[in-house]
């Protein structure tokens, strides 16, 4: 089984609505709408091979307790809607789902963004 990387990342993310390749940071990134969906980190807290992916707190919080040695995180990383993902331990099977929660709160915070104007 062939480990998933930011280009594994990269194609199932593409293959959802509005999504489009952008940089954070000076980093490789995935955006809805303009908006951070993943990237590779740049804090050089974060381990070689991981991704950042936004979600929110209580769905970290799920991950993080289920699967520790895929989802982590670091101090940096505490205060922002999001969580670590070492592309080593993940199941390549899990990938989709991931990035399809990213999308849905992604596209959440858009919504609610733009109701404000």
């Amino acid at each position: 089984m062939l480990k998933p990387t930011f280009a594994t990342v990269k194609k199932i993310a593409l293959a959802l609505p509005d999504v489009e390749e952008g940089t954070a940071y000076g980093s490789p990134a995935l955006k809805l709408r303009g908006q951070l969906l993943a990237c590779i980190p740049t804090n050089k807290e974060a381990e070689p091979g991981s991704v950042v992916v936004r979600l929110d707190f209580a769905e970290r919080d799920e991950l993080l307790a289920a699967e520790p040695d895929v989802y982590y995180l670091k101090d940096h990383y505490v205060d922002y809607a999001c969580v670590l993902v070492r592309l080593k331990r993940i199941h390549p099977d899990a990938l989709p789902d991931l990035m399809r929660m990213a999308w849905r709160f992604v596209n959440s915070k858009a919504k609610t963004r733009r109701k404000r104007r």
